[in-house]
């Protein structure tokens, strides 16, 4: 399930944040996002929750959000990993 995972972030990112595919297939585990990625703004991280939430059926409590979650790419897909495990 983890490359699914991976790839479904891959997925979101272009479809949400307007990415190119060059841009998502080059981002790697420690890839920065949040910071680093000028389209992943506030409003586009209200937005990427959204569609995580819709297209992993997972649910995503507002505790479970801080910095470190859009950090880097391999801190989002462990994280959705982990709720698409629960």
């Amino acid at each position: 399930m983890s490359q699914d995972v991976e790839t479904i972030i891959r997925t979101l990112l272009s479809d949400v944040l307007g990415l190119s595919s060059e841009q998502v297939s080059a981002l790697q585990d420690d890839s920065e996002l949040f910071g680093a990625i000028p389209e992943l703004d506030s409003m586009a991280v209200a937005g990427l929750l959204t569609e995580l939430e819709d297209r992993l059926d997972i649910m995503i409590d507002d505790d479970e959000v801080d910095g470190e979650l859009f950090a880097t790419f391999g801190n989002l897909v462990r994280f959705a990993e982990t709720k698409v495990a629960e």
